[in-house]
């Protein structure tokens, strides 16, 4: 554990305000000789917002493309057990504001935008904003809040005065956004990590792998938000949190999928995540104790995200209208011999076949539930269990976790 300047010295204690924020260095001028951007790729800063893209790659691909750039600050925070990105615009405006400045002069940008659904964050960031204006123009856009409203394009869409709902790539909005200007679409935290990385050059290593991580679970424990260095043990991790006993974990919020035995030896670093199969995505962490049944789990996720789906794509409808359904049938014991089949063909087939990642999601949690727990899979055909008894809840409330 850690407490680095994207925390704060003091988190859950109030909003920052500009006195303090400029005596630890923000809005500090950006000149040629600070080489923010070279020391982004160096450090190899990745985007926070749940695919971990090379912020230095996605930063260069929207200052050299033809047009005068756009940048946006993405609040939306859709995944139910995510609550890093609302925290720090509520608890931290000013360096979110300082971020987006940092990559505007570093993209060429003259208009920035800050993209949220949060009421209180929303009211942070306009007095952040009317305390110490950055020269950037910066509009605040509201959106309802929605799984795939913080996807890059629905960004885009709503900006423009649309639905926030994904659009067919391409063009990606690093080729053609907002107004058809190339547009960087950086996650909130992301930004955070860049404007610290200015202030503090000399921690930019430790700045750049650190990740803000929310972990819950359904023993009574308090969900928390902690940063955490890059390469932390998910076990050690666990044990500060409450969660040691736990037999298994939800990773990446909805996007990681179910990791079972084995789970106590993964450490929170994208590659190694990827390698065992499953995704760091946002940073959510969702602990099952021995009293959780994971079919339960995997059923009211895929619940959940059916009933998030766009509706624009037929597949991503059906997808996970089949994968909720049969999943329920199996909890109830009410499924045929060939569920598990379906639901092996269903989770190699439907990967990247909508607009978002909301099916990709989906899909995971099927192949991983009957990848991590084929024992238990198999024993709701034989016994009746109590929590797969009600109709799986489409609300995610399972996974919701207030902000601190």
């Amino acid at each position: 554990m850690l407490v680095s300047p994207v925390f704060g010295p003091e988190p859950y204690r109030g909003v920052e305000d500009l006195v303090g924020y400029l005596a630890v260095g923000g809005y500090a001028p950006l000149t040629a000789r600070d080489r923010l951007l070279d020391r982004i790729a160096a450090v190899g800063l990745r985007g926070r917002g749940g695919a971990g893209f090379p912020a230095a790659v996605k930063l260069c691909a929207v200052r050299d493309a033809p047009g005068r750039p756009v940048v946006v600050a993405n609040g939306e925070e859709g995944e139910p057990g995510s609550v890093k990105d609302r925290w720090l615009l509520r608890h931290r405006p000013h360096l979110i504001l300082d971020g987006l400045r940092l990559a505007a002069a570093m993209t060429g940008a003259e208009r920035g935008f800050v993209y949220l659904s949060d009421a209180l964050a929303e009211q942070a960031v306009r007095h952040a904003h009317a305390e110490r204006p950055t020269g950037l123009r910066v509009d605040v856009v509201r959106t309802h809040h929605a799984y795939v409203a913080g996807e890059e394009t629905a960004v885009v869409r709503r900006i423009e005065g649309g639905p926030a709902l994904p659009t067919a790539k391409p063009p990606r909005p690093f080729e053609a956004g907002v107004g058809g200007a190339p547009t960087l679409v950086a996650n909130v935290e992301t930004l955070a990590r860049i404007a610290v990385m200015h202030m503090c050059s000399d921690a930019a290593v430790g700045v750049a792998g650190a990740h803000l991580v929310t972990v819950s679970g359904s023993d009574g424990c308090a969900p928390a938000l902690a940063e955490v260095s890059a390469g932390t043990g998910l076990k050690g991790l666990a044990d500060l949190c409450g969660h040691g006993g736990a037999e298994a974990v939800l990773l990446g919020g909805l996007f990681g999928g179910l990791h079972g035995a084995g789970w106590t030896d993964l450490r929170l670093d994208h590659d190694r995540l990827k390698a065992a199969g499953g995704a760091l995505g946002c940073g959510a962490l969702h602990f099952l104790h021995p009293e959780d049944c994971p079919v339960a789990v995997a059923t009211e996720a895929a619940a959940y995200l059916a009933a998030q789906s766009a509706r624009q794509c037929g597949v991503c409808v059906s997808g996970t209208e089949a994968l909720a359904g049969t999943l329920t049938a199996v909890g109830r014991g009410a499924a045929d011999d060939a569920a598990a089949d379906r639901l092996h063909r269903w989770s190699r087939q439907l990967p990247g076949r909508g607009a978002c990642g909301l099916l990709d999601a989906a899909a995971r949690i099927a192949a991983t539930l009957l990848a991590h727990f084929p024992g238990r899979v198999a024993a709701h055909r034989d016994a009746t269990c109590p929590a797969c008894a009600d109709p799986p809840p489409g609300d995610g409330r399972r996974f919701t976790v207030p902000v601190p």
